[in-house]
């Protein structure tokens, strides 16, 4: 009787680990089911948000893109008009006009590369005295107010084109005398500016100590007084460079 109660409790307990060992299972099945889903759900979560960034990323490029474009487009235009404007302040090569009666203070209009053109240009400017100093002939006119063709014509008239060895020996470009001889200046540079100065100060400024008129014939009077040929012949090397 006992053994069969005993084999009974056994068959019981064995029951009962059996129930036991299928809840634990079970339990754990559906935990790990959960804790998947859960995995699944943050998984998904997070893939969605990266393909959001990787949205807003690809807008902001495209975006960016866009606004370079536009800010491209913007500067290419404002560039083109300020090129239009800048043209528009200048005169063009073949508008410059002279005369033997301009006012020799009004500059030509032309730009500094269209003036360095022009002297490129000019056939008798053989030993390139003119085009190599062509920046410092146009920016010593722009300083004092004086025509660069007729600076020029003034320089190739007094030196000659090829520019006399006596005047290349002293610098000395337009005749400036003292003494009864050449002045002598230590630069090109120095020779040009002393010319420029003198002409400007003295003999095309209305207070300037031999004034008598901004025109060739009005500096002829005391630049060069005794000769009858002066005027024809500076304007004629004028007409050279202009021609």
């Amino acid at each position: 009787m006992k053994e069969n109660n005993n084999a009974k409790l056994k068959i019981v307990q064995i029951l009962y680990a059996s129930l036991a060992m299928i809840l634990l299972g079970i339990f754990i099945t559906i935990y790990t089911i959960q804790n998947s889903a859960i995995i699944i759900a943050n998984t998904e979560e997070k893939v969605e948000t990266e393909q959001i960034n990787i949205a807003d990323r690809t807008t902001e490029r495209e975006t960016s893109k866009e606004v370079t474009s536009r800010s491209s487009g913007i500067r290419k235009e404002i560039s083109e008009y300020k090129e239009e404007v800048i043209n528009e302040q200048y005169t063009k090569i073949e508008d410059v006009s002279i005369s033997k009666n301009m006012d020799l203070t009004v500059r030509t209009g032309l730009s500094k590369e269209d003036f360095k053109t022009m002297i490129k240009n000019t056939r008798q400017d053989t030993t390139k005295f003119f085009y190599n100093n062509s920046d410092t002939i146009y920016d010593l006119c722009e300083k004092y107010q004086i025509n660069e063709i007729f600076f020029c014509g003034l320089i190739a008239g007094e030196s000659g084109w090829n520019i006399a060895s006596n005047h290349r020996r002293t610098h000395n470009y337009i005749s400036l005398m003292s003494g009864g001889k050449l002045i002598r200046f230590s630069t090109v540079e120095e020779g040009l500016e002393k010319a420029a100065s003198t002409l400007h100060e003295k003999y095309l400024s209305p207070s300037g100590r031999f004034y008598s008129g901004k025109t060739l014939a009005g500096v002829k009077k005391r630049f060069c007084p005794a000769s009858s040929t002066w005027v024809n012949l500076i304007y004629k090397c004028m007409s050279q460079i202009v021609n």
